[in-house]
């Protein structure tokens, strides 16, 4: 007796043992369909503001209430799809969560999305462990002014695939094998499709600076 037929817009599909070529399973079913994006974006809880307590402090230049939790999905670099979350100034909210839509449709992988409260606020530690991360109540890199990470108006992205350089100076020193900007998974480029989703929302990328080049960082602000 033959397989039974599949029903009117079943996909059939087999499941073959590797070593002999044999089929081992003949499933008349759909594979689960790969998963959609999603987004929320949300006020900052007393709960997540004490979650917080490393990254904002009374003095920072942009009060809680003018802050925004947004969570979004993302590749990972391993081909699995995780929800991450960035904190960003609620201006630019809205706007960043249509650029990871762009990201996500594209394919594009990202390490690591977690708060830099998860590395105590050190900007060293999150960019070691590779994490996407937005705000941070912290002074520019070799500078004593606010930081546009400050007003939750900066994210960087894949910081080892994407280093920052100045000279011979490469932060974090992991990226030191990305200088060169291969083409590789998590790779910023000019031109490419992170570059275009950003600027398409006001974002404009640090790869274009002169020196330093800060190929991880996003600004509205051009700084």
């Amino acid at each position: 007796m033959g397989p039974a037929a599949a029903s009117p817009g079943t996909e059939r599909y087999r499941v073959v043992d590797p070593g002999t070529g044999a089929a081992v399973v003949d499933e008349g079913a759909t594979p689960a369909p790969a998963p959609a994006y999603a987004a929320t974006v949300t006020p900052i809880t007393p709960e997540l503001a004490a979650r917080m307590h490393a990254s904002w402090r009374p003095g920072c230049p942009v009060p809680l209430e003018d802050l925004r939790y947004v969570t979004v999905t993302h590749h990972d670099m391993a081909g699995g799809v995780v929800t991450g979350e960035l904190v960003v100034h609620a201006d630019v909210a809205a706007g960043l969560v249509e650029v990871f839509r762009t990201l996500f449709d594209a394919g594009f992988p990202i390490a690591s999305m977690r708060l830099v409260d998860d590395f105590g606020a050190d900007d060293d530690a999150s960019m070691a462990a590779d994490n996407t991360s937005a705000f941070n109540c912290r002074a520019v890199t070799g500078g004593t002014g606010w930081s546009e990470h400050s007003y939750g108006r900066a994210i960087d992205v894949n910081p080892v695939e994407n280093p920052y350089v100045r000279g011979t100076t490469v932060l974090p020193p992991a990226g030191a094998a990305f200088v060169g900007r291969p083409v590789a998974p998590g790779v910023v480029l000019d031109g490419d499709v992170v570059v275009q989703a950003f600027a398409a929302h006001g974002w404009q990328w640090g790869g274009h600076w002169t020196s330093p080049k800060d190929y991880q960082h996003f600004s509205t602000t051009g700084r």
